[in-house]
């Protein structure tokens, strides 16, 4: 960062000569020149001027730094007149507003105003960032991202986008292991649940990928994305804790225990599953297995099958003036069975939608279950097979051929059953 002319000028009327004037804005072309510095704002006052779609995307950013956060913004957007932990004066900038400020961000979209706040900044002797100019601040804000411990920021001479485009290339390296701290630490032992989404790799989620890159050991379920375990390298060990359904797979208790053992061997353990890992994952199970064995556990939710496959085929799971209401129900017991827990009456009363999981050798019962129930024969339906993946394929029809239809196209898991008015969209439609 340049610093303030105002604070290198020369002393008037003094024989001893002052400290060399500082460059004027000009001096650096394309933003040469900035002195990149990590500031401690933690309970010191910063002034954010604006209170737009610029400064909303700052505030996150100096909240989490600890700042003690300024708005002055004559019409802030609701995101802004809302932000938790800030305080926000609803008028014009006036002069005196930086008062005591540390920092200060000039981001209105008046010109003349973010003048006005440098200027005063200048005479303060207080950095400020002028969101619309930015070689008319004195400081600039750097794309910044963070890995683990460490903070990063991207300068690129003032050209926002490349900034931003190599903080993200940077994060995904960081995160997917390309790009290693050969120096961090490790992560601490324990185990992590992470739900990988419904099946395409890029939707997981970015805090479950970057512990799976520090991960130790994988312990992956069937549905977890295989292409994120193909991006790990070498020295991560693998375990698999499939579960195919209707055939063979790794009990329960002994994922329980492989992950309490490999945790307490002072080992980081990523529990990979597919969609979310409270969404039919027995990811609560894991976690109470890990806390009787004094295992530290942390959750990390994902993309649920259950809506997502839904979207990816173009289907609303709700849609304003035609569902009030959505049940994921489990169909991995039939209807009148010991063991299930739902009302297929109630169920067949409902008006709303009716997502299916873990229903395809089953859906004939269901189907009928709900007509009995008192669901209209006529009830869209929609079963999409592989959500989310480039093998995905879409059956549409309605309740009352439902079994008929998956049974005659050979519909397989994993699959999602959309039933109510909601399966018969299309987009655009």
């Amino acid at each position: 960062m340049s610093e303030p002319d105002s604070a290198l000028s020369n002393v008037p009327g003094s024989n001893v000569p002052g400290p060399p004037t500082a460059p004027g804005p000009d001096a650096f072309p394309s933003g040469e020149g900035h002195y990149l510095v990590g500031l401690d704002l933690r309970g010191r006052k910063v002034v954010v001027v604006g209170g737009g779609s610029v400064a909303q995307r700052r505030l996150p950013n100096l909240v989490a730094a600890g700042a003690d956060v300024h708005v002055v913004a004559l019409d802030p957007t609701p995101a802004v007149e809302s932000f938790a932990g800030i305080t926000v004066t609803q008028r014009r900038y006036v002069d005196g507003d930086l008062e005591g400020a540390w920092y200060a961000m000039a981001c209105t979209d008046d010109p003349d105003v973010n003048e006005a706040v440098v200027a005063e900044a200048e005479r303060r002797h207080t950095f400020c960032v002028r969101a619309d100019d930015a070689r008319h601040g004195t400081a600039v804000t750097p794309a910044s991202g963070r890995h683990r411990d460490v903070q990063f920021g991207v300068l690129a001479g003032g050209d926002h986008k490349l900034s931003a485009a190599l903080r993200a290339a940077m994060s995904r390296a960081l995160a997917d292991g390309s790009l290693s701290i050969d120096d961090a630490a490790p992560h601490a032992a324990g185990v992590a649940l992470v739900g990988g989404g419904p099946g395409d790799p890029d939707l997981i989620t970015v805090r479950g990928q970057r512990l799976l890159a520090e991960a130790d050991v994988v312990v992956a379920d069937r549905l977890a994305p295989p292409e994120l375990l193909a991006e790990l390298g070498p020295q991560v060990e693998i375990i698999d804790a499939a579960k195919v359904p209707y055939g063979r797979a790794m009990k329960q208790e002994a994922i329980n225990d492989v992950l309490v053992a490999k945790a307490k061997e002072g080992k980081f353990v990523v529990r990979l599953k597919g969609g979310d890992p409270y969404v039919y994952g027995r990811g609560f199970e894991e976690l109470q297995a890990c806390v009787a064995a004094g295992v530290p556990v942390t959750v990390v939710p994902g993309i649920s099958s259950s809506i997502a496959a839904p979207a990816s085929a173009g289907i609303p799971v709700t849609h304003r003036g035609v569902t009030h209401e959505i049940v994921i129900a489990s169909g991995h017991v039939p209807p009148g069975h010991p063991d299930s827990l739902i009302d297929w009456s109630a169920m067949g009363r409902l008006r709303g939608t009716l997502v299916l999981m873990m229903a395809v050798e089953r859906v004939d019962v269901f189907a009928d279950a709900l007509l009995e129930g008192g669901r209209r024969p006529d009830t869209p339906v929609a079963m999409i097979e592989n959500g989310s993946l480039p093998t995905q394929r879409l059956l549409r029809t309605d309740l009352a051929h439902a079994g008929e239809v998956a049974e005659a196209q050979g519909l397989r898991p994993p699959a999602i059953v959309v039933i109510g008015d909601v399966a018969a969209f299309t987009e655009g439609a």
